[in-house]
């Protein structure tokens, strides 16, 4: 009987079932695209910020303070500590090791090539003048061999991916070098694409390390001040194989809050788990100073920022939206519903009057409305999912995957939305007594 009465219901009622039906897809459709995307949208962007460079800068702990003047680093080379690159593979062993996305070793070598400095005035006849500039050994694409018997191929083509070279990049293992655009600028001949430079360690040494070059990079930086050479170069240069003296790690990361700024040896067990196994700057930033003893692991708090300020205001924004789309499904859904209670009072008044008890009357429109919920849900699931594909494409390039762990969400949030809006509706229904209504009054 009880099935009866709410099949006969939908039979006989089909507009105001239709009406309700719609809020719900709707409200379920905007609710399933937001959701997809606030899933995505924290990985798309962080992924997309990666190419305004590193997050993430370990230095050795006893190394100096360095010494710069103009751009120019006066380090003698032989002062400072020194990091190991056969270390560089243990970073793919860390425990979030797939959310180092690249990382890119750097030495600093003070150098000085042959020309005539327009800014320095020289009576060494016919001596050319040597002009200081700082040689900075790199990679752009490097295999890595990781300890489990990988290999991870990484890089400033990884990690500065926004950097613009003009010509080409220089390849490992060769005397070759990618000259800063402001350097080239200064002097257009001496740094053209394809001239040879004679690089020495000193002022008075006759020991020359010529280098071809073939590019010009712009990044924004000090980088446009200096020549870059690969790394195995740069370390023959300075008498240091195999070593390098920084090193600059891409990190995904999730935005920081309160929790991941507290120190972890106060926190307790239960909290120190929660925050290791988060993608924290602060937790991957513990974990690569494990793998690398006697290190200082930095957060570069101008990018590191920026991304977590954005992440959250994105992220803050979707919510906002998915609730106010769901808040304005309730309201449909109650005025469709109070709307309904009041075109079947008289048949609520007969069911009162032949004895039904207020638990059953309510129990029928419940089922109406779970019903509705089910079948709303699930189409605006499906509407949703394509609107998310539609905005990842037109947003980040490439549409956003449906996620089929959000259906039950989807589900649950349309039967919360549908019995919410039932609830005053039901509550007057449950009020009305059956005397005046069959007398017509």
């Amino acid at each position: 009987m009880f099935a009866r009465l709410v099949r006969e219901s939908f039979v006989r009622n089909p507009r105001r079932k239709i009406l309700t039906a719609a809020a719900l897809v709707v409200g379920m459709a905007v609710a399933t695209s937001t959701l997809t995307i606030a899933l995505e949208v924290g990985d798309r962007l962080a992924r997309e910020f990666r190419s305004l460079g590193a997050n993430l800068l370990v230095t050795p702990q006893a190394d100096t303070l360095p010494v710069e003047i103009g751009g120019v680093d006066y380090r003698p080379v032989n002062e400072g500590a020194y990091l190991k690159e056969a270390d560089l593979g243990k970073l793919k062993m860390i425990f979030w090791r797939h959310n180092i996305l690249g990382f890119t070793p750097f030495l600093d070598v003070p150098a000085y090539y042959s020309g005539i400095d327009p800014q320095r005035s020289t009576n060494l006849g016919s001596l050319e003048a040597r002009t200081n500039v700082t040689l900075v050994g790199t990679w752009f694409q490097h295999e890595v061999p990781v300890p489990d018997g990988t290999k991870f191929t990484t890089g400033l083509s990884a990690t500065n991916p926004s950097w613009q070279i003009q010509g080409r990049w220089f390849a490992d293992g060769t005397n070759e070098c990618v000259v800063g655009a402001s350097l080239a600028s200064k002097y257009p001949q001496k740094f053209a694409i394809g001239k040879t430079v004679d690089l020495t360690n000193s002022e008075i040494s006759s020991v020359l390390f010529p280098v071809t070059v073939t590019g010009i990079v712009a990044s924004g930086g000090t980088e446009d001040k200096v020549i870059l050479v690969p790394l195995s170069f740069a370390q023959q240069f300075a008498g240091h194989p195999g070593q390098f003296r920084q090193l600059f790690v891409s990190a995904l990361t999730k935005p920081a809050d309160a929790f991941s700024e507290r120190d972890p040896l106060k926190m307790t067990p239960t909290e120190y788990d929660r925050w290791f196994c988060s993608p924290y700057i602060s937790s991957i930033s513990s974990q690569i100073k494990t793998a690398f003893p006697d290190t200082d692991v930095r957060t570069i708090r101008r990018v590191a920022d920026t991304e977590g300020r954005i992440l959250s205001h994105v992220g803050t924004l979707l919510w906002i939206v998915t609730l106010a789309a769901l808040g304005a499904a309730a309201l449909a859904v109650a005025a469709t519903s109070a709307a309904t209670v009041l075109e079947r009072r008289s048949e609520i008044g007969v069911m009162k009057a032949l004895g039904a008890t207020n638990a059953l009357v309510t129990s029928i429109f419940l089922a109406e409305q779970l019903m509705l919920a089910v079948a709303g849900g699930a189409i605006g699931f499906i509407v949703g999912a394509g609107l998310a594909r539609t905005l990842g494409s037109s947003v980040f390039g490439t549409p956003a995957a449906p996620r089929l762990i959000l259906l039950p969400v989807v589900l649950g949030l349309a039967a919360v939305v549908a019995f919410a809006g039932s609830l005053i509706p039901l509550r007057r229904a449950a009020h009305f007594d059956p005397a005046p209504i069959l007398r017509g009054e």
